[in-house]
């Protein structure tokens, strides 16, 4: 029943009959024949079929949610007996927004030097990828907004406040301000995140907000190409201020708080809402608390001057 379950959950990742098929190391034959299967020990048609995958039935549908339990519990269940035997092992894949990939170091870093049988895979993708990849157990974790858009059934662990700074160079348009309004900002030519980034959706939502019509003169899905146009001294972005600090910034550029409104918004671990967590899992987010706890630790210090 396993692999049959297995066939469905790829199928629902994939959307293609070869292409899932070809994820699960089977035959497209093999993998038809077990959906098949599936649907007889059901006594329901799951998938509309043609000449090509359509989609799945209502009872499709509730078929994968059920799938979805079952194979996770299963893989749960084989790693928390392995864990019993070898400790935290195995493979965590983690799925990140690109404002908070250079944040990502702090989490796996410290959780290496107490698990360092434990090995990552680091992905960059938009928040809905995540919550998607979450759902259909292709990553084990994201980093994500916590408190923007919703974010699903997941267990959650709030690490940092996100808030945003006009990157630009110092001789550049506004760069001599100790601070900006927004309706400042939109009178700036920006390079910006692509719309599909929830990251772009909210500097543009406080840009209208303001008044002001975003208009990027460059956009893209990497964080790191908008980083080097704004170190060249000719571009300006708006980024998180942790992004600005951990990356560093030549001596001609600078981060220029943005208020009117000052906003801020949470960022945080998301994992599977199942109990018992994986072990990995379940040190991931213990992890995360703690990377919480330091980063609350240096701020305070901080507000107190």
């Amino acid at each position: 029943m396993l692999d049959k379950l297995d066939f469905l959950l790829a199928l629902a990742q994939e959307r293609h009959f070869g292409r899932a098929a070809e994820s699960c190391g089977v035959t497209q034959p093999t993998l038809s024949a077990g959906i098949k299967q599936l649907e007889d020990i059901l006594g329901v048609r799951l998938v509309e079929r043609g000449s090509r995958f359509h989609g799945f039935t209502p009872e499709g549908d509730r078929a994968l949610e059920w799938a979805r339990r079952i194979v996770g519990d299963a893989r749960a269940m084989r790693q928390d007996i392995e864990a019993l035997k070898r400790g935290v092992v195995g493979h965590l894949r983690i799925a990140v927004i690109p404002t908070a990939l250079p944040m990502i170091a702090q989490l796996t870093t410290p959780f290496r030097a107490r698990h360092p049988d434990v090995r990552f895979t680091i992905l960059s993708r938009t928040s809905l990828e995540i919550g998607t990849e979450l759902d259909n157990l292709e990553i084990d974790a994201g980093v994500t907004y916590l408190d923007n858009e919703p974010v699903g059934r997941v267990s959650a662990v709030p690490i940092w406040r996100e808030g945003y700074r006009l990157i630009t160079a110092a001789d550049g348009m506004l760069g001599d301000r100790k601070t900006v309004t927004w309706r400042d900002v939109g009178r700036v030519p920006l390079c910006l995140l692509t719309p599909d980034m929830q990251n772009r959706r909210i500097v543009e939502g406080l840009l209208r907000e303001a008044g002001a019509a975003p208009a990027p003169t460059l956009e893209s899905n990497s964080t790191v190409v908008l980083f080097t146009h704004v170190r060249t001294g000719a571009w300006a972005s708006v980024m998180p201020q942790s992004f600005a600090d951990i990356m560093g910034l030549p001596s001609n550029i600078r981060a220029i708080p943005i208020v009117d409104p000052e906003v801020v918004h949470t960022v945080g671990l998301v994992a599977p809402h199942r109990e018992p967590m994986t072990p990995a899992t379940k040190a991931l987010v213990s992890e995360a608390k703690a990377l919480a706890a330091r980063l609350a630790q240096i701020k305070a210090p901080k507000d107190a001057v």
